[in-house]
Formats: C-alpha cells, sequence, structure tokens
C-alpha cells in the first residue's frame, strides 16, 4: 500500500470522530481519490421515456435493421463512422461512448400501456401494486449513497399532480416518489441554501417532520402488531427525511457550489421547461455528490405517460401518437414520436457536456458516470416485451465496450437474453452483483436472464 493511499486513511480514520462525518466522509474521500488519481464509485442515470421505444428509430442509416422474428445470431456493428438516427443525432458527438441494444426481453413484465416500476426491476408490477423488489437505480443508490441514496424526478400530463409513485421502488413494497414539479424538487435539493420561498419552505419542513415523527411515535404505542407494522415504515421514511436535511444543511457550503438556481422554467407549465428543469437539477446533484443514482420518469405509467410536447410545437398527446406510429398512409406520429426522443437526448446531451467540464481521478465525472435510456413500454404501444430497446452512454471508464450497436437473437433461440441480464450487467459495474435480478419468464431458460452481458464488458 503506497503512502498517500495510508495518508488518505489516517486522514478518514480521524474524520470518523467528528461530528460532520456522515456527510463530510463520502465527499472527501471522492476528493482525496481524485487527487490521487484513484477511481470514486461509479455514479448512474436512468432515463425512462414513456410509451415506448420502435426499435427501428435506434437503427443507423447504414446498419441493416432486421425484424425480430428475423434474428437468429447476436450481431454487432460499429457506430464510429454510421449516421445516427434522428432521435441519437443529439449525442453524436459521444458515438465512442454510445451502445445501442436490440432484442432484449422482458416478458416477465406486464406489458401494455406500461409495465411502470417493472422497466427498472424486471417483474410484473401490476401497475404499482405487486411491487416485488427494489428497483435497479435503487440497489445501486444504496450501494453507494450519496446525501439522497436516490433522486427520481419526473413529468406527468397532470400538470397539478406534485408526485406520482410509478417507476423506482427501495424495496418490496415501496415505491420511492416520483417528484414531478421542479420547484419542489429544488426546494428539496437546494432549499438548505436557498433564497425567499424555497429557503422558508426548507425549514418549514423541517419543523413540520420533527412534529410528524412524534405523532406517529405516540400513535404507534396505541396500535395493534399488524397496524404497528405499517407506522413503522410510514415513521422510517420520515426519519429518513429528518437525517436527508439534517445532511443537507451540513453539507451547505457545498451544495451551494452546484445549486443551478431556481429560474421561471422550474414553476413553468410547459412539459418541455420542466423536463429541462429536472435533468439540470439531475445533473447538479450527481455533480454534488447529493446522490450517484438519479433516475428521470417522463411521462411514466398509464394513464399519466399521454403527455402533450407543446414545447416542441406538438398538439397531439402521445397517447394518440402511440396508436399512429404504425399508420403507413401518414407518417406524423412516428415524425413527432421522434422529434420528442430526439429532445430527451438533447438533454441528455447536456448534462454529458456539463459532466465532462468536471476533473475527476486521472479524467473527468463523465468517465465515471453511465447513463441509460429506455422506455416503460418496451417496443410498441402495446406491448407485448418480446423485446426491449436500450441506450447506453459511458464507458464505465473503459469498462464498457461502447461505440457498437448490439443485436441479440429472437426470443427463446440460443443466445438470446433478457433485460434482467442488461440490470445485473449494471449491478456488476456498481459493484453491487446480485447474480440473478428480477424475476423469470418461465418460457425461457433460467441462464438467459444472468448477468453480466459479455458482450457489453471490455
Amino acid at each position: 500500500m503506497n503512502s498517500s493511499m495510508l495518508n488518505r486513511r489516517r486522514f478518514l480514520n480521524r474524520l470518523s470522530l467528528c461530528a460532520g462525518a456522515p456527510v463530510l466522509a463520502p465527499l472527501l474521500d471522492r476528493v482525496l481519490l481524485g487527487a490521487e488519481g484513484g477511481k470514486p464509485p461509479l455514479r448512474f442515470l436512468f432515463v425512462v421515456e414513456g410509451n415506448s421505444v420502435p426499435p427501428k428509430q435506434l437503427c443507423p442509416a447504414g446498419i441493416p435493421f432486421v425484424e425480430r422474428e428475423q434474428r437468429n445470431a447476436f450481431t454487432e456493428h460499429s457506430l464510429l463512422d454510421a449516421e445516427l438516427p434522428t432521435a441519437l443525432k443529439p449525442v453524436a458527438a459521444y458515438r465512442d461512448r454510445l451502445t445501442v441494444i436490440q432484442g432484449l426481453s422482458g416478458r416477465m413484465c406486464s406489458g401494455g400501456h406500461s409495465s411502470d416500476h417493472g422497466a427498472l426491476g424486471a417483474y410484473h408490477a401490476n401497475h404499482g401494486r405487486n411491487l416485488q423488489a427494489a428497483t435497479v437505480d435503487c440497489v445501486i443508490g444504496q450501494a453507494h449513497p450519496g446525501i439522497h441514496e436516490n433522486l427520481v424526478l419526473g413529468i406527468s400530463s397532470d400538470a397539478d399532480k406534485v408526485v406520482d409513485f410509478n417507476c423506482s421502488a427501495s424495496g418490496r413494497g415501496r415505491s420511492r416518489a416520483t417528484l414531478l414539479h421542479p420547484s419542489v424538487a429544488y426546494t428539496q435539493l437546494f432549499g438548505a441554501v436557498a433564497k425567499g420561498e424555497a429557503g422558508a419552505a426548507f425549514q418549514a419542513r423541517r419543523h413540520l417532520l420533527d412534529h410528524m415523527r412524534g405523532d406517529i411515535r405516540r400513535a404507534r404505542s396505541a396500535l395493534g402488531s399488524l397496524e404497528k407494522e405499517k407506522m413503522d415504515a410510514y415513521l422510517s421514511s420520515f426519519e429518513t427525511l429528518g437525517t436527508t436535511s439534517q445532511r443537507l444543511v451540513e453539507a451547505r457550503d457545498r451544495i451551494a457550489k452546484v445549486d443551478p438556481g431556481m429560474t421561471d422554467k422550474y414553476s413553468s407549465q410547459v412539459e418541455t421547461d420542466r423536463l429541462d428543469a429536472h435533468f439540470e437539477l439531475a445533473t447538479a446533484a450527481l455533480i454534488g455528490g447529493m446522490t450517484n443514482c438519479a433516475t428521470i420518469a417522463s411521462g411514466v405509467g398509464f394513464p399519466n405517460f399521454n403527455i402533450t410536447f407543446t414545447g416542441l410545437g406538438i398538439q397531439t398527446g402521445k397517447h394518440p401518437i402511440g396508436h399512429a406510429l404504425y399508420n403507413e398512409d401518414d407518417t406524423t406520429g412516428w415524425d413527432q414520436s421522434q422529434k420528442i426522443r430526439a429532445f430527451h437526448f438533447q438533454l441528455i446531451a447536456r448534462t454529458m457536456d456539463k459532466l465532462k467540464t468536471m476533473p475527476e481521478g486521472g479524467g473527468t465525472m463523465l468517465d465515471n458516470t453511465v447513463i441509460v435510456y429506455l422506455s416503460d413500454g418496451a417496443e410498441t404501444h402495446h406491448s407485448r416485451c418480446f423485446e426491449w430497446p436500450f441506450v447506453v452512454l459511458g464507458n464505465a471508464s473503459g469498462r464498457l465496450k461502447a461505440g457498437r450497436y448490439l443485436q441479440f437473437p429472437d426470443y427463446g433461440l440460443k443466445g438470446h437474453r433478457t433485460i434482467n441480464a442488461l440490470h445485473e450487467t449494471l449491478l456488476h459495474l456498481a459493484g453491487a452483483s446480485q447474480g440473478l435480478f428480477g424475476s423469470l419468464d418461465p418460457n425461457l431458460d433460467k441462464d438467459m436472464h444472468r448477468g453480466p452481458l459479455d458482450p457489453l464488458l471490455a
């Protein structure tokens, strides 16, 4: 062990005796690792867009698109000289970090308009009524927590809705809240350093949490065993919120450095503004070490996926767009779908640009970040989950072999794999491998569910 590593460990051991250790230790560990050229934990951004991803929309010109039923073997193509499709053109500058994955199945999920939590959990969630286990984003967040284990942000067709429970789960039966209003999310993340209404709201929430924890404890003493178990779950949530609020106060100086400032788009009713603000918040949270795993749920879950992207000049909701995707006589729906998807990748590209400017270790934060794009609706509007397109951006500090278009064999054929295997690949990269993630498709061999996916690894 070299002397610099010993000095770092001695420093952190001394720090562990300080009152601020729970907040400062992860930050200083990351800073000292960077000074020594070491590698901090990977950070992840999951972008889940509602209403399906037609596989053809991710196929570059010059690479033959093969219909699912005709895929008999695993194939791969380089993206380095390919003409990217409309949806992916915004990330063309990062084609060497881009991986398009076609042909994974997810039949263990519900399909239909949305698989909601199943998209990240690889199980049949039954619209949130049957959350069997933690979703992949939450497993990663729990393995490498920042001030927040996870940050889940999103937009909904119901612009008045403040939170939803539609995408991520921290454990069996425990859906994580998706914050839908950027102003609310801003207060939660940056209220400790904010001025005006956001700062006042943060302080009011801290006082309210103190009172509510006391009320819950008093109520618990008068309940039976079953009710106590439920109340304990509520108490645990409030304790977590209280601890997080205290950590935000203690980390005030660090948070102030990445505070994006709350502009008009944070209170806008325009869906593109809200999505823009959420990406801005997620990027700031990742850079500031407030979380190592963020999820953006863009219109996830039925019926709230039916967003109208008026900010892009589109006056049709995503539900009718979904029905119009395969209208051979009118490509309007197809074109609108691609325009909306390209907007998501514009925001992803902006996040990557920002991460690329942040030094870390021997490179930048982008080197240590993996971005995963998928839909909660798999491959088509009324999905059956026989295939589930994914886009992965990042090379995980050289551990992912990127710059490729990958196509797995059709459902059930030799070499076919499921979304479980991809999620397990991400867990493998995060150092949180489970070997077998999610539920099994009873019609497939068990090994088709196992990860990691060797073709993705360098």
